[in-house]
């Protein structure tokens, strides 16, 4: 249970990197409306971006596009808004601005002691009310913080989003500014991705374990598939090794006399050469597979049957090692066994069939 709420969690942080990575690429392309007495006026956030947005009243260049209540939204505006990051700044008649001084020293927990003093800053109860703060060195006092916090309510930013969301434009950012205060900066409010519903964070992490799920699944067919293949191939390959053997076996067994005589003469001679027995290397065979005790009296080689007569004190014994030698094959006694003329040995008559030389070469 502890594996699967770690990779749960592993898969929750992922999902949310990855939403924020989404966000913070399309901040790039951002969208700012503002909402002006009804009407809203829409300007690309950077200045070089304003050729995206051209100005329908007008022949020169503007900053922003205005549109009234029920008009719809420009194609280009609402592809830009698509590809986008859309900011809406809210106007001030619609927020609540409140003053706080906290010391310096204090600037890291500020989140935390505006969180705590909210229920004292705010006309709405602490679950119906949307805030950000934005805090500056103070004035009067250089061991101070003056923090402004900027309030709404729930009810206007969902009023907001939905009118926006009405005419296809979908907000991700809702800022606002103090009124009478220009020179500052707007103060972030509200923002998709840190309000990202349970649901929405649960649909990409089932996006995020099912692309996981396929991946594994995926290396392991092909993993599968590759030793599948190389079973099969070295298969193939015995196969195809053992047949080459077998027809090698047959062409040189099928060499009869009658074909080798309708052989051309260079051939023939090599088939002779290559089908013949030589007695260098039966005598040889014969040398290393018998005893240092057995003698031998009489060797004959007539074709390719070899026989041999001699004196041994247990001849029954050298029809093995003459077997195994590898150069003799259907070793047997030709004649019975007798006692020699000193009662100790025994005189054996033995005949075995010497393998050709080829067949030699290739063992």
């Amino acid at each position: 249970m502890q594996v699967v709420a770690i990779i749960m969690r592993w898969i929750d942080v992922l999902a949310a990197l990855l939403l924020a990575w989404r966000a913070r690429r399309r901040e790039g392309r951002s969208l700012i409306i503002r909402d002006e007495g009804g009407r809203l006026v829409i300007r690309p956030g950077e200045p070089n971006r304003d050729a995206i947005i051209p100005d329908a009243g007008s022949q020169e260049a503007s900053p922003g596009v205005v549109l009234t209540a029920g008009t719809a939204v420009p194609d280009d505006i609402a592809r830009a808004a698509r590809d986008g990051f859309v900011v809406l700044e809210l106007p001030a008649d619609r927020i609540v601005t409140r003053r706080t001084n906290v010391p310096a020293q204090a600037k890291e927990f500020l989140a935390g002691i505006v969180r705590n003093q909210l229920e004292r800053l705010s006309p709405w109860p602490a679950d119906q009310a949307v805030y950000g703060f934005a805090a500056e060195a103070s004035a009067e006092d250089a061991a101070a913080l003056d923090v402004r916090v900027l309030i709404t309510s729930r009810a206007v930013i969902d009023s907001a989003c939905d009118e926006l969301a009405a005419i296809g434009l979908r907000v991700d950012r809702i800022v606002a500014r103090e009124a009478g205060v220009q020179a500052a900066g707007p103060v972030a409010l509200w923002s998709r991705l840190a309000d990202a519903s349970r649901e929405n964070l649960g649909g990409m992490r089932r996006r995020i374990a099912i692309g996981i799920a396929a991946t594994i699944g995926t290396a392991m067919v092909l993993t599968l598939w590759a030793l599948v293949s190389a079973s099969s191939t070295r298969d193939e390959n015995g196969a195809l090794a053992a047949r080459s053997k077998a027809l090698q076996k047959q062409i040189q067994t099928g060499r009869t006399p009658a074909s080798m005589a309708s052989l051309p003469p260079a051939q023939r001679a090599w088939a002779v050469k290559e089908t013949s027995v030589a007695s260098v290397i039966a005598i040889e065979a014969l040398s290393r597979a018998l005893p240092d005790t057995a003698y031998l009296t009489e060797i004959r080689l007539e074709g390719g049957t070899l026989r041999v007569i001699g004196l041994a004190d247990d001849a029954p014994a050298l029809l093995a090692p003459l077997e195994q030698s590898g150069h003799l094959s259907n070793v047997r006694f030709f004649a019975p066994t007798t006692r020699g003329p000193d009662g100790k040995l025994f005189r054996f008559h033995i005949e075995a069939r010497v393998e050709p030389r080829i067949k030699v070469a290739e063992e």
